[in-house]
């Protein structure tokens, strides 16, 4: 079995591949700081919830945008799996060609989604991944990455709108019943949900018409992915492990041998 940790800004998100299938994935915060054995523990105490054992673990990979937690993770993975672990970085092989003037400024959890999109769904294709940033990358027909773009998450507005704004208080993101809200709480959720769905729809629009292509695919994944997708005809499919799989292809193109 095959773990894959996708280490992002706000959770660190890993997938227990067996023969191609997640049988397993949970959860752990990304924030709070960790040794390696805090880590080391807590991904054994969670494979063990899912009824795996540590010696189920033949091989690991990383793909993480938080460079600070890195040493406790990668330390992790060595001291309680005795295993080196692939880590997604500059030169990896991937199966996409990155065509833009600085490749190593492209983050690897956008590479991973885009190598899942390509191969799962073909291309040309538009990924967006709804997580702490929202990011819109196309890869055309022949497996080329041609650039993206970046906006804001739905949980940073959501937080700029209650740290800066006084009377303004925390809520639950969600879509209300109307797009005109009765009360602050409604409001903001109806700004929050029907904004993210507006900008979707408009980008998916404007990346089509740049690109000449109106057939490209659309793939959405991320934590609030399934809102928005349920809301628009623009995404024609939402993947929950979409960044796990894609971390997955891309082990599986380093042709490591398991001991």
């Amino acid at each position: 079995m095959i773990l894959t940790i996708d280490a992002g800004n706000t959770n660190i998100t890993c997938g227990v591949f067996d023969s191609d299938e997640i049988t397993a994935s949970f959860r752990i915060t990304t924030k709070m700081p960790r040794t390696s054995d805090e880590y080391g523990m807590i991904l054994c105490t969670l494979l063990e919830r899912n009824n795996l054992k540590m010696c189920d673990i033949q091989d690991a990979i990383i793909c993480s945008v938080v460079p600070n937690i890195m040493h406790s993770l990668e330390g992790a993975i060595v001291k309680y799996f005795h295993i080196n672990p692939i880590i997604v970085e500059a030169g990896i092989r991937t199966g996409i060609r990155i065509v833009t003037p600085n490749p190593q400024q492209i983050g690897a959890d956008r590479i991973v989604d885009a190598v899942a999109a390509y191969e799962l769904y073909g291309g040309p294709v538009l990924v967006i991944d709804f997580g702490t940033a929202t990011t819109y990358d196309y890869v055309d027909e022949t497996g080329a990455f041609l650039g993206g773009i970046t906006a804001p998450g739905i949980r940073i507005s959501a937080r700029a709108l209650w740290e800066d704004a006084a009377k303004l208080p925390e809520i639950e993101i969600k879509k209300p019943d109307r797009i005109l809200g009765k009360d602050t709480i409604t409001s903001m959720q109806s700004g929050l949900v029907y904004g993210q769905i507006g900008q979707t729809e408009y980008i998916i629009r404007k990346t089509k018409e740049e690109m000449g292509r109106e057939d490209a695919k659309v793939v959405v994944t991320g934590g609030l992915g399934r809102i928005i997708a349920n809301e628009t005809d623009a995404i024609d499919a939402y993947d929950p492990n979409l960044t796990l799989k894609g971390i997955y292809l891309v082990y599986k193109k380093q042709n490591r041998k398991i001991k």
